[in-house]
């Protein structure tokens, strides 16, 4: 089983709509019990909050329920417990690695490294646009997806 934790900075916007996605997707593939997947912040301001509620309505327009999340902070364990760390854009990166001290076994990626296109994720939670958001998580998530079943034995 491969163990992924999607990382933002307050894990309320971004990391939970590619927590929620990935997992629509993987059902939909039939790969769900391939993954074990959650998300998580590198900061502390939204801890034991839900999710945002633009993020929340874009996810239930495509009949995904996300109501039960609540975010948390990433922790050093987290590290042991999952083979990907995936942020959203390169401060999130910046800011794990003040928590993590160090990634030694190449762990922590940006999402959207592995689409055609590297580059951050935009936060929507400035920018308002959820549906662009929305359009990069799922360019990544098809990227990722792929390029974690060629590692696969």
């Amino acid at each position: 089983m491969i163990h992924v934790l999607f990382i933002c900075h307050g894990n309320i916007c971004r990391s939970p709509m590619a927590e929620f996605l990935f997992q629509d997707m993987l059902i939909k593939k039939r790969l769900d019990q391939e993954f074990y997947i959650a998300s998580a912040a590198t900061s502390r301001e939204e801890i034991g909050n839900g999710v945002y509620p633009p993020a929340k309505k874009k996810l239930s327009s495509l009949g995904i329920d996300c109501s039960q999340k609540t975010a948390r902070q990433v922790t050093k364990k987290d590290y042991n417990d999952f083979d990907y760390l995936l942020v959203m854009e390169s401060y999130n990166t910046k800011n794990l690695m003040r928590i993590l001290g160090d990634d030694p076994q190449k762990k922590v990626y940006r999402l959207l490294d592995f689409a055609d296109h590297p580059r951050d994720i935009a936060d929507p939670w400035y920018s308002g646009n959820f549906d662009i958001t929305h359009t990069d998580i799922m360019e990544g998530l098809e990227a990722f997806l792929a390029s974690a079943l060629k590692q696969q034995p």
